[in-house]
């Protein structure tokens, strides 16, 4: 599976950063597309890498992708990332940017929240 060997948390920090300073805006270099969420940011091992791409059953994101969607090309829009399942692939087709952007952000905080838990010894004694 992963080979990414990239800390989990770290990435999911970095990616909610990310998404809370607005850097999904439109790119100056491509204002033509709407920018691919988790594929447009560093959080993509192939982000700025037209050449030599690592393929995406190498990334961390795969744990979180549903086993059915591993053979996917682009897997990491398969990941369930609302209570009930919506996917990025399921809201690009009728979600807004602002509604896809508030999805990801609470997927990512209670998925930072969960490592956290595991991670901190409080937890442990709990």
């Amino acid at each position: 599976m992963p080979q990414d060997d990239r800390n989990t948390l770290e990435v999911l920090k970095s990616e909610l950063n990310f998404v809370k300073r607005g850097r999904y805006g439109r790119f100056p270099r491509e204002p033509w597309r709407a920018q691919l969420f988790l594929e447009d940011s560093p959080t993509c091992m192939n982000y700025d890498c037209k050449e030599n791409q690592t393929p995406c059953a190498e990334c961390l994101l795969m744990q979180f992708v549903p086993a059915n969607k591993y053979g996917e090309k682009h897997p990491c829009r398969h990941i369930p990332l609302t209570s009930d399942g919506q996917t990025l692939f399921q809201m690009y087709r009728g979600g807004t940017e602002q509604e896809i952007e508030e999805a990801l952000a609470i997927w990512l905080e209670r998925e930072i929240a969960k490592l956290e838990n595991v991670e901190s010894p409080a937890s442990l004694s709990a």
